[in-house]
């Protein structure tokens, strides 16, 4: 094996995930875009795989992988769907948070059916107020003897109306300054029919058709305290120890769609003619697809590295992180909008499947953090003195 090869278990990993998707995904994409569709059953077949608690410990019933065969996962299933290899991610990111800083007693309550997608969960930190600044969330949480009494709203959630538990941000710090900024911010776990619970409509949005967008909002909704992941005020910390995970896999999404949309890229170039020969024959096409197919290498490259120090722990594990997630994300865009430009007008249509992995990726440099974040976060680690 050279030193930049997968494992055997990591390309069996690979394998199953992508055998998965080839079966029970990419046949049905083009339907659940066009038609809104939900695809509960299918998500919970990848369930039954492990990819519903992928780095979930196994005490908790996960298949305790790492960050690299995460990425795998997201990349193989966004292959055949970006939308729905994604909202598998955030699922993961939140059962996740649940068993690393969930005492006994919270995860004995929820990982069992977070495992097995009995019930599916959401991660709730974006606010309509605070999106890029989300230590400025306003979402509130009133200690009442055992119980705390959350009031406030959250948008943009994945899941919202349909998933059973939302792993929420709120704010528990007093009202002075260090209260109001990040260490104010603590975890809880919220269920769905809890009273006080409501949600918005479904948004109506340009991509990402296969799950449901809306807006949560608490309404003086008691919160068992024995609800917390960790301690009060370390909520921030958990979101985003949580995000280092998320940005992985949404860039890992963006290499799946994007390799896709090459492959469809090169069979169309071979296939389609034009002044007397396949366009694949102009040197043109070929320096197009040759940077497509490089930059997307580089980028992939990267992303493993960036998962293998996650894994790790390593102390540049966020820079990773961010510089992964902006790269792959910009790149997984820029190949599939010159892989729509290599179809001509076909590359328009719905009959083709690049417009729907065109509309899909562009939201993956907004979410987990927008690509002007990743370049602050890893510009303020390189000025670190």
């Amino acid at each position: 094996m050279t030193q930049f090869d997968l494992t055997d278990e990591q390309r069996e990993i690979q394998e199953l995930a992508r055998r998965f998707t080839a079966d029970r995904i990419t046949p049905f994409a083009a339907e659940w875009d066009e038609k809104h569709v939900f695809p509960r059953d299918t998500i919970r077949e990848a369930a039954e795989l492990g990819f519903a608690a992928i780095y979930v410990s196994e005490e908790s019933g996960g298949i305790a992988l790492g960050r690299l065969e995460a990425a795998l996962i997201m990349e193989a299933m966004a292959y055949g769907c970006p939308s729905t290899s994604a909202f598998i991610s955030i699922h993961n990111m939140a059962s996740w948070m649940i068993d690393r800083f969930g005492d006994a007693d919270v995860k004995a309550r929820y990982l069992p059916d977070l495992v097995t997608m009995a019930r599916m969960a959401s991660y709730c930190l974006t606010e309509p107020g605070s999106g890029s600044d989300a230590a400025a969330l306003k979402t509130r949480a009133v200690r009442d003897g055992d119980h705390y009494v959350v009031s406030g709203s959250k948008q943009f959630i994945s899941g919202g109306g349909e998933n059973e538990v939302y792993v929420t941000m709120v704010r528990t710090g007093p009202n002075t300054p260090e209260g109001e900024g990040p260490k104010g911010i603590s975890c809880l776990v919220i269920d769905k029919d809890t009273p006080g619970v409501s949600f918005g409509a479904n948004e109506r949005k340009l991509g990402w058709h296969s799950q449901p967008t809306r807006q949560v909002t608490f309404d003086n909704v008691r919160v068992p305290v024995a609800n917390r992941l960790g301690a009060e005020g370390e909520g921030f910390r958990i979101a985003m120890m949580g995000l280092d995970g998320g940005r992985l896999n949404i860039g890992a999404c963006s290499l799946g769609g994007a390799q896709r949309c090459l492959d469809e890229a090169v069979a169309y170039v071979k296939d389609r003619r034009q002044f007397g020969k396949a366009i694949a024959e102009f040197q043109n096409t070929q320096f197009t697809l040759a940077d497509m197919a490089t930059e997307l290498e580089a980028a992939r490259a990267l992303l493993y590295l960036a998962a293998a120090k996650v894994t790790a722990g390593a102390p540049d594990k966020t820079r990773f992180a961010a510089m992964a997630k902006r790269l792959a994300t910009d790149t997984g865009s820029s190949v599939v909008d010159r892989a729509l430009q290599l179809h001509g007008g076909y590359g328009y249509l719905m009959d083709y499947p690049i417009e729907r992995f065109w509309r899909d990726l562009r939201v993956h440099s907004i979410l987990e953090g927008t690509n002007q974040v990743m370049r602050m976060i890893v510009g303020r680690e390189l000025l670190k003195d």
